[in-house]
């Protein structure tokens, strides 16, 4: 292999270890503003993650129906401002997101999948831990990596009584 090769084979590998870590980014940045959800949440930095004809789409027996699907970024909008009120729709709220898979289709297109557990407390109380598979398209454009397609489809949820407890953790003596 001639250096030139070698060298073309390295932007190459840089390149899409570049796209992988932006994709990251988009992602993250999602999750931490989700986790803050309220009249202060910067919408229109939410909605900028999106593509202008994004969709969002709640995929499977019970988040087809909880969220149905959205297209386009006014619609994106419009469901995230429903959240962003006074009292806030969540007490606590935090995601975390697991077993990731990130696959540049083209140098300007991509999928990630990722498994998320959530974790609500709501302003009524009420408390909910919540797990998904997330499937996600994404598009760069401009050297900016946008969600394009994101399912959320449920895979567990169920509530709890309360997410802290003052009592000791128990410990092998």
């Amino acid at each position: 292999m001639s250096a030139d090769e070698i060298l073309l084979q390295l932007q190459s590998r840089l390149a899409r270890l570049e796209s992988e870590q932006a994709i990251r980014a988009c992602m993250n940045r999602y999750m931490v503003l989700c986790d803050q959800l309220g009249i202060d949440s910067p919408l229109d930095e939410l909605v900028d993650l999106f593509a202008a004809d994004a969709i969002w789409e709640g995929v499977g027996d019970k988040y087809a129906g909880t969220f149905g699907r959205l297209s386009g970024q006014p619609a994106i909008r419009q469901m995230f401002a429903k959240y962003l009120v006074e009292p806030a729709h969540f007490a606590l709220n935090v995601h975390f997101l697991a077993s990731e898979l990130i696959r540049l289709v083209t140098e300007d297109t991509a999928t990630g999948s990722w498994v998320m557990l959530q974790t609500s407390t709501f302003s009524s109380g009420d408390s909910h831990l919540n797990a998904a598979r997330l499937t996600v398209d994404f598009r760069c454009a401009a050297g900016v990596w946008r969600m394009t397609h994101f399912r959320t489809e449920n895979l567990f949820s169920r509530p709890v009584d309360h997410w802290n407890a003052t009592a000791l953790l128990p410990v092998p003596k």
